[in-house]
């Protein structure tokens, strides 16, 4: 069997551990047709199990042992995996993820000293880390989409990574050539996230009766205002973090201030007309809402309403 026999998936984003793992499978296959896969998990593990799996088979077929979450793992599968890794089977490629932490340290450290192959599954948190994945999953299937369309993509579906991913191949599968803000809107325009952020925009650029109306819409078609209220106040922050950030080029001030050029482009001319006194009263609004929409007021779309009309006024009052 080709390739590393020990594999180390080191990272807490699942979709990328997972993806690293099909990766391993996909290539011994490529050399072993008839592979056996053993996966194994922390929870759960019945001491022994590793040996067992790893043991040679009477055919001598290649194999490839996935043990998952590492990080989770109890005093028998660290024993286990210790004693597998000082003599492993050349007939099996183990592959182990760990998303975090100090636990399994002796393991990590054993397979390290072993020169296993590291592959990194780095978190996935902040926009312009998930607008950086999104350009990524279209480099990979060759086809283009707009910076446009990727800061669409994030603010509608950007909640969850997986989800992120699933979208990026919907489009990739549904539609044809280059994908713009416009083939966006129609696939997710509906979606919570995708609304909040339409009212965010209209209330940040002082559109009183368009985020009334949007808000309203998105009330009467069951939204909660909790996510409403919390793109208002992500909004409100980066305006405030990118007016104290100064002067600089897009990309400087994304890696320093953890946002997505397209972010801090949005944000500088969102920041036209808005006074710093009228943006410290509009986040002490998102901020009263928010007490308000999560259990401590009566009305929570009231909360949400004035927050935007707050929101709105100052903007326009300057």
């Amino acid at each position: 069997m080709s390739g590393p026999s020990l594999v180390l998936v080191s990272g807490p984003e699942s979709i990328l551990a997972d993806r690293a793992v099909e990766s391993v499978i996909a290539d011994a296959r490529v050399t072993s047709p008839d592979l056996e896969v053993v996966t194994l998990t922390a929870e759960g593990y019945e001491e022994g199990a590793v040996g067992m799996h790893a043991s040679p088979s009477l055919f001598g077929e290649d194999r490839v042992l996935v043990v998952r979450d590492l990080h989770q793992a109890g005093e028998a599968l660290q024993a286990d995996l210790l004693s597998y890794l000082a003599d492993p089977e050349e007939t099996v490629t183990l592959v182990v993820t760990h998303a975090s932490g100090n636990r399994g340290k002796k393991v990590l450290d054993a397979l390290k000293k072993a020169r296993a192959k590291v592959v990194p599954a780095p978190a996935i948190k902040s926009d312009r880390e998930k607008s950086e994945f999104v350009t990524n999953e279209f480099r990979v299937a060759r086809r283009k989409i707009t910076p446009g369309a990727v800061q669409a993509l994030v603010e509608a579906v950007g909640k969850d990574v997986r989800e992120l991913a699933a979208a990026c191949q919907q489009l990739v599968d549904d539609t044809s050539g280059t994908i713009d803000a416009d083939v966006v809107e129609r696939y997710h325009g509906g979606r919570v996230e995708a609304t909040g952020f339409k009212v965010a925009d209209a209330a940040v650029a002082g559109r009183t009766g368009e985020a009334l109306r949007l808000l309203r819409h998105a009330v009467n078609v069951g939204v909660d205002p909790v996510p409403i209220v919390a793109v208002l106040a992500q909004q409100l922050r980066q305006l405030a973090k990118v007016g104290g950030a100064g002067r600089g080029r897009s990309a400087d001030l994304a890696r320093d201030l953890g946002m997505a050029p397209w972010q801090i482009d949005k944000a500088r001319r969102a920041l036209q007309g808005w006074s710093a006194d009228a943006l410290g009263r509009s986040i002490e609004a998102v901020a009263a809402a928010d007490f308000e929409v999560k259990g401590g007021g009566r009305d929570p779309v009231y909360a949400v309403e004035k927050a935007v009309l707050t929101i709105a006024d100052a903007r326009a009052g300057g």
